[in-house]
């Protein structure tokens, strides 16, 4: 059962980063929170996140091709959630990111100023949990 203090995390998965983003079920506004290491560590590093804010929900960007089709990258995604089911005790939710990635970066192009590749991760991950929110309206505490 979700109450106000409860989050929903997001994860834009790549092969070297993990774009990681919150929103509080209660205000529904998601937000980039950090990039992590897709290595050793994630998995600790991602329970620290689940701590944190107090994670309810797992949501898990399945990147397809434009078409809507699998791809190699939908593969290695589905793959390595399922190696970390066993480390989480969430309920994990698939989630479409189609151009998320692509959006992101221009959004901070846009913006100006300098930014890293870890920035358009974690608003990758934003727009995956965006997206999320407004497909989920039902998810409320």
């Amino acid at each position: 059962m979700l109450n106000s203090s409860n989050s929903i995390l997001a994860l834009d998965i790549g092969g070297r980063r993990i774009g990681v983003a919150a929103a509080n079920v209660a205000v529904r506004i998601a937000r980039p929170v950090k990039t992590l290491e897709n290595n050793g560590q994630f998995m600790g590093e991602l329970q620290k996140c689940i701590d944190e804010y107090d994670a309810a929900v797992l949501v898990v960007g399945l990147p397809r091709g434009l078409d809507g089709q699998h791809t190699a990258q939908t593969s290695a995604v589905q793959s390595f959630v399922e190696t970390l089911r066993p480390h989480v005790s969430l309920p994990i939710h698939w989630q479409d990111e189609a151009v998320t990635s692509k959006k992101a970066e221009a959004e901070l192009n846009e913006r100006g100023g300098k930014y890293e590749k870890g920035d358009i991760d974690a608003l990758a991950a934003t727009y995956i949990l965006e997206d999320f929110l407004q497909d989920h309206p039902e998810l409320r505490a």
